[in-house]
């Protein structure tokens, strides 16, 4: 059977069969593995593996910086512990914590239990949701942003709140930012984007996300049952 070119459609599918066949699978490599990093890399590959016995896919490289960078996947895959749901990401520039990250999240989100007698890992992926380039922006700065804007805030203000915000950016760049900012408003994101060499993406909101939301897709859902 030949392999199809792969699609958002595709991936959300897989990434759901993908987590039912992972969740029951008895892992030897991962037995003792407390190295959450380490974790993620093997799932990721296992996933992409997965992924590529079934389509089509640019896996991209390291240097792109994301996992699918095909322009109509535009995807980085995220694995992460439940205890703390949070990853890494490349800093761009200042605007990704008010415009988004500049492409879509897959965010598989595990909790692993060592089984001592026959030495193997479980990995239950209690969640795993695909987050929208759109929707990759701090939760709490486009609130605030998209309420000042509703208020009749001017650039001056928009400016000083970035500044109280630490948004990582000179005067001249924030000053464009405001401008931006009022022509065109933010919409809300759903992540916790905290300032650091790189961006360290928090996804606690999207896991507990019950509600729909446009431009959330959760695949999985085990923690709101």
């Amino acid at each position: 059977m030949s392999r199809k070119k792969l699609t958002i459609k595709d991936l959300i599918k897989l990434a759901n069969k993908f987590c039912e066949q992972e969740s029951k699978f008895e892992n030897k490599e991962l037995f003792g593995v407390t190295d959450g990093k380490a974790v993620g890399t093997h799932i990721e590959h296992k996933f992409k593996k997965f992924l590529n016995e079934n389509f089509i896919v640019d896996n991209g490289n390291s240097a792109k910086g994301i996992d699918l960078p095909a322009l109509e996947i535009n995807t980085d895959i995220k694995v992460t512990s439940i205890k703390q749901p949070q990853s890494s990401s490349p800093f761009k520039d200042a605007k990704q914590k008010i415009y988004g990250l500049g492409y879509n999240l897959l965010v598989f989100v595990y909790e692993k239990t060592d089984n001592q007698e026959n030495e193997t890992a479980l990995l239950d992926f209690k969640s795993c949701s695909f987050i929208n380039k759109e929707r990759t922006a701090d939760y709490t700065t486009t609130f605030r942003l998209i309420e000042m804007v509703k208020d009749g805030a001017n650039e001056e203000d928009i400016i000083t709140y970035l500044n109280d915000k630490n948004i990582p950016a000179d005067d001249i760049t924030l000053s464009q930012i405001a401008k931006q900012i009022l022509e065109n408003p933010p919409k809300l994101g759903y992540l916790t984007i905290s300032n650091a060499l790189q961006w360290r993406l928090q996804y606690g909101r999207v896991v507990a996300l019950s509600e729909k939301v446009d431009g959330i897709i959760k695949v999985v859902d085990k923690v709101n049952i």
